[in-house]
């Protein structure tokens, strides 16, 4: 049996993957352009106005919460995905997995870091010595 969160995240995946597709963009700007056709047979009234106000507004405060659960989704996949690079790299240091979940300023210092050790390997090669090594292990 599947819980709750997992039919949701099912869910959210199975919309965002459609509403993604450059055919219901099409039928969106359709139904705007069935709106604006519609405006003068109504008089450009305050109800025609309404009718695409409320449900752009409807729509897109739907669709933020399931983009977002599949960016979550996404984006913690890739956090991943690059933690077992790190881990799986002979002389990759450790402490950088899971940065993202660090404190700023610590995040900061590491940042810090490797803005001084890419500045490093620009002045190198200019010199026209290789910037490629490995960190320290």
């Amino acid at each position: 049996m599947t819980s709750r969160n997992d039919r949701y995240a099912s869910f959210a995946k199975h919309v965002a993957r459609i509403t993604g597709r450059p055919v219901v963009f099409s039928m969106a700007v359709g139904v705007i352009a069935v709106w604006i056709v519609t405006g003068p047979i109504f008089q450009f009234s305050d109800t025609w106005q309404l009718v695409i106000n409320t449900g752009t507004t409807i729509v897109t405060f739907l669709m933020v919460f399931l983009i977002q659960n599949t960016q979550n989704r996404d984006t913690a996949a890739i956090q991943l995905k690059l933690d077992e690079l790190i881990r799986a790299t002979q002389g990759a240091h450790n402490a950088l997995l899971d940065l993202e979940e660090i404190e700023e300023e610590h995040l900061e210092e590491f940042r810090t870091r490797y803005l001084r050790l890419a500045a490093e390997a620009r002045k190198k090669l200019a010199a026209g010595i290789r910037d490629t090594d490995t960190p320290d292990a």
